[in-house]
């Protein structure tokens, strides 16, 4: 028999689990009020119970509309690797949705990321990451033009880092990457499947091929509750 609230709620917690084993990423959970009534327990150890769940990244809450199962979270480490790369070593199916591709001049922000003279040709891309075809990533891809001559007439919802290697005898050695917090609205939410104000991790990178060349410019938008970073870092000196 449950005897105390410390015990109730983690007994309340482990019944939770395993009703969300049965369930797809997303799904809705019960209302609190209803599970309270099913485990025969206080709203208050509901909430808790609830809470702990929460706070390991098994569920998530949107206002208004209820609490949901969350879908398994991926932490990247600093080695460099490609989405298929990420997503293949943790058992997940990777895909790609191509949404937009052109070829014209260089904006403002291309020629300088690039190191391009103004008015070169560039490659634009936009693509959608899916994780066991759930969206995880919004990709704005840059390319210059010069390096990838037929581009166009590729496959492009397969892993461009696969194509560099086939098609163009190029590899992405090493690349500069700078990760901020931002908020998701307009069109990247509804593209990522979540809710206006969403967090995402922006992800900046320029890649650089064997040879030294920035051979790609990528602004990416991971979902926060998917996605995270981890980093070793050591005192010098």
């Amino acid at each position: 028999m449950v005897t105390t609230t410390r015990v109730k709620h983690e007994w309340v917690r482990e019944e939770i689990l395993q009703h969300m084993s049965g369930l797809a990423p997303d799904a809705p959970l019960p209302q609190e009020r209803e599970l309270a009534e099913r485990y025969e327990v206080s709203r208050s150890t509901v909430r808790q119970a609830l809470k702990g769940l929460a706070d390991e990244g098994r569920i998530y809450s949107v206002r208004g509309r209820g609490t949901f199962v969350a879908a398994q979270r991926i932490s990247k480490d600093s080695r460099l690797t490609s989405f298929s790369e990420d997503m293949q070593a943790r058992g997940l199916r990777p895909g790609t949705r191509l949404l937009h591709v052109d070829q014209g001049p260089a904006d403002a922000e291309a020629t300088e990321r690039l190191e391009l003279a103004p008015g070169s040709a560039v490659l634009h891309l936009e693509r959608l990451r899916l994780a066991d075809g759930f969206p995880m990533c919004f990709e704005d891809i840059r390319l210059p033009a010069h390096l990838y001559p037929g581009l166009l007439h590729q496959d492009l919802e397969r892993p461009l880092y696969g194509i560099f290697a086939s098609s163009y005898n190029m590899r992405i050695e090493r690349a500069e990457q700078k990760i901020s917090a931002q908020i998701l609205q307009g069109r990247i939410a509804d593209l990522l499947n979540v809710p206006h104000g969403s967090a995402a991790l922006l992800v900046v990178r320029r890649g650089f091929d064997e040879k030294g060349r920035i051979a790609e410019y990528a602004r990416s938008f991971y979902r926060a509750d998917r996605y995270d970073f981890e980093l070793t870092v050591s005192r010098s000196g």
